[in-house]
């Protein structure tokens, strides 16, 4: 299918050819009504697609501008990264490589969404490839380091695309894509394939495909939404979401690669990013968005749940019937605690008029 050029269509996560932006899943006109009535909580912050616009200052879009240099407009190259006219290549299918590609604009939209087109390919065989790509918007940019060929501790939002497991005793299954926030005080494990520090996640089949494959993020209204397309349906696979997210304006976006002992092609065809027009309360317009800290209000700590073994959706805010269950044993607890005191107040009653 053609890599540019696609919407969200009326319809449950459709995708198809027209003017890009993301119009969200929507109920289609078959959705039956009680459907409509438990997901009307999820789709009512969903905007049209006539309230997204293309900010091109911040999109990687062909034809690319500079091809064959080593830079070109809006974006710097770092290390490996190689401009082409069909791709920009982060590392190439070699050992010990590290490229990333970054914004030259600080991003001041306090919702977005990114439209990522990539392939990462190559010709090891299973388990026998990596590392992987990073998806950015931190307060850094630029700066080399460990964590798929960009720097630890950060300050933002890390999307990580793993293609190999370090972590020989997980029970996951790579490729595998996982949401970090960081204020700067948190290190990645690569041991352990992020997973300390790992919000939320979810397998995806994305090496090696004969078609092309896409990954959609979305923050509006501290709600954070990763999807991808990557069975060349047409159709948008959710794979995170999470509410709580708070994320400064001003940061920058990037991508990024590393290769170890073992490599892969790690390739950006295009990066497209949309501002969602949404209505702000009066509070949080008065709010200065750039010195917000990057963080997110759980319940608990994403190291609560390391020992998740599917990997899938982790922490978040308790659910509507998971609070019900909550209450619902405490209540029985109550029952339980007053049918056990009034035998036991019984007894001794009983046992007392025999003294007498």
């Amino acid at each position: 299918m053609a890599a540019e050029g696609w919407v969200w269509c009326w319809g449950w996560g459709r995708r198809c050819l027209g003017r890009p932006g993301l119009l969200g899943p929507g109920p289609g006109p078959t959705t039956p009504l009680f459907l409509l009535l438990l997901l009307g909580s999820v789709t009512a912050d969903i905007t049209d697609g006539n309230s997204e616009h293309l900010k091109r200052e911040h999109s990687l879009i062909k034809p690319y501008q500079g091809v064959g240099s080593s830079s070109m407009p809006l974006w710097d190259f770092q290390g490996s990264t190689m401009l082409a006219s069909q791709y920009v290549r982060l590392t190439p299918d070699e050992r010990s490589k590290e490229g990333s590609i970054w914004n030259h604009q600080p991003c001041f939209l306090k919702d977005w969404e990114m439209h990522v087109h990539f392939k990462v390919h190559g010709t090891g065989k299973k388990n026998l490839h990596g590392d992987g790509i990073a998806l950015w918007y931190t307060r850094d940019r630029l700066v080399p380091g460990p964590v798929f060929g960009s720097k630890d501790n950060f300050h933002g939002l890390a999307i990580f695309l793993d293609t190999y497991p370090n972590d020989e005793t997980t029970e996951r299954v790579f490729p595998y894509i996982s949401v970090m926030v960081n204020n700067g005080s948190l290190s990645y494990d690569h041991s352990k394939d992020g997973r300390w520090t790992e919000l939320a996640g979810c397998t995806a089949d994305f090496r090696n495909r004969d078609h092309d494959t896409f990954l959609a993020v979305r923050y509006s209204r501290g709600r954070l939404t990763v999807m991808t397309d990557l069975e060349d349906k047409n159709e948008w696979k959710n794979c995170i979401d999470i509410t709580g997210v708070r994320l400064p304006t001003g940061y920058y976006f990037g991508a990024s690669a590393g290769t170890g002992d073992l490599s892969d092609n790690h390739d950006i065809i295009s990066m497209k990013l949309f501002q969602l027009m949404v209505e702000h309360t009066p509070d949080e317009e008065s709010i200065d968005w750039t010195k917000i800290e990057p963080s997110v209000n759980f319940l608990k700590s994403p190291k609560d749940n390391v020992d998740d073994p599917t990997g899938n959706f982790r922490s978040g805010p308790l659910t509507g019937w998971r609070v019900f269950l909550l209450l619902l044993c405490a209540l029985l607890g109550i029952v339980v605690c007053a049918v056990v005191g009034a035998v036991v107040f019984q007894k001794r009653q009983e046992r007392n008029k025999r003294f007498y």
